[in-house]
């Protein structure tokens, strides 16, 4: 069986966005509280490093977007699997806060070459007309990152202590992905020709393309916020609406099922329906399942059907977060549309931790999902209006 290049791409950055996900944003998961009592650092700096990681990688977005439209993918995330073993080997390193927060802040500039966003990107120029699929798969294949490295950390942990297991990660960015980025990715972007490629916006005038542009980014900013904020505190929340740890702790592992489930239909039966139905309905259950927590938390029915509204809002975001500005704006510029986008994104990722959790300690559970509540419906009226701006969006 031979298997074509996108094929190739896709199955091997599923490898490295597993490793990418695992050794950095889930990380602290497992290895933290040793972190914390090594450093003599608060849990709460100990988790500010994924802040930091968004912040900084958020600043550097734009300008790999606009690279690999340019230069390509393989050599700018064959350059992130460098700087991840560099960032991880450091911090096995690091010795108190100055030096742990740096290693974050160089991991930031890692993720930005080798995560998520310019996976997608490479995708779309691997992938052509087949990318909605890659990338849906590519999404599926990503949500197994905890599935994996959760286990994997609490086993190496005992054996090798936290400063082993992360030069053991550093090792996997090496051994694995960067030989994954150098032989499955094209040296250069693809040539579109005209005539394949839709203009931008999908014909829209310039004012309508860029009305498009501020909504998508405004919609999906929301959607960042709730989504990198809302799961850190998930627990905390149901155990705030009077739900035990037990009960919190099952109903929160959840997510992750819904997640990929909703994936899977996107996979199987995305090409029936619009790209935009796909971004109005995920916009839609949000709000819907945050509103009814915020009334009737309490309730066991209602809490499970929070999650999992939010889990399938979550799950199609992995996917529409590439494949709508893809339909949008085309192929010629997706990774400079891709990077402009993903820098509120990151700023709102990196802020969304902290600020939920001050209004948790200052207005409890029920003042998170107001918040969560009206940030959601925003995006919904934002995803509305994208709608109407742009109602030939297949």
């Amino acid at each position: 069986m031979i298997l074509t290049p996108a094929t190739r791409a896709t199955a091997g950055l599923g490898i490295t966005q597993i490793i990418g996900w695992g050794t950095t944003f889930l990380m602290p998961s497992v290895l933290g509280r040793h972190i914390e009592r090594d450093l003599s650092l608060p849990s709460e700096v100990v988790y500010g490093g994924i802040t930091v990681m968004f912040g900084v990688g958020a600043l550097f977005a734009p300008w790999v977007g606009k690279s690999m439209d340019r230069i390509g993918a393989r050599g700018l995330m064959a350059a992130g699997s460098l700087v991840y073993a560099l960032s991880l080997a450091a911090l096995a390193a690091s010795q108190g806060l100055v030096s742990y927060l740096l290693c974050w802040a160089v991991m930031g500039v890692a993720s930005t070459l080798a995560l998520n966003t310019p996976a997608s990107i490479a995708l779309a120029q691997v992938a052509g007309a087949r990318a909605r699929q890659a990338i849906a798969i590519l999404a599926i294949v990503g949500g197994f990152a905890a599935t994996v490295f959760w286990p994997l950390s609490s086993v190496l942990e005992p054996l090798a202590g936290w400063r082993g297991t992360l030069l053991i990660f550093a090792g996997l960015h090496l051994v694995i992905c960067l030989p994954v980025h150098l032989l499955m990715l094209p040296g250069r972007p693809p040539a579109i020709p005209a005539t394949a490629a839709p203009p931008p916006a999908a014909g829209l005038s310039a004012a309508e393309s860029s009305r498009a542009f501020w909504l998508l980014a405004l919609a999906f900013s929301c959607g960042a916020f709730i989504f990198t904020g809302f799961i850190v505190h998930a627990i905390g929340v149901l155990r705030g609406l009077g739900h035990d740890p037990a009960t919190a702790l099952l109903l929160a592992s959840l997510i992750g099922p819904a997640q990929v489930a909703v994936r899977v239909v996107e996979l199987t039966f995305g090409h029936r329906y619009s790209i935009m139905s796909s971004a109005l309905f995920a916009a839609a259950v949000l709000p819907l399942g945050l509103g009814l927590a915020w009334l009737a938390g309490g309730n066991l029915a209602v809490a499970l059907l929070c999650l999992m509204a939010y889990g399938v809002a979550n799950g199609l975001k992995a996917v529409l977060r590439a494949t709508l500005p893809l339909a949008l704006f085309g192929r010629a510029q997706f990774g400079t549309v891709m990077g402009r986008l993903a820098l509120p994104q990151g700023i709102v990722s990196a802020a969304a931790p902290p600020v939920l959790a001050a209004v948790m300690a200052n207005f409890g559970a029920e003042g998170v999902l107001a918040v969560c509540f009206v940030v959601a419906s925003v995006a919904f009226a934002a995803t509305i209006a994208l709608a109407r701006t742009s109602p030939q969006i297949r």
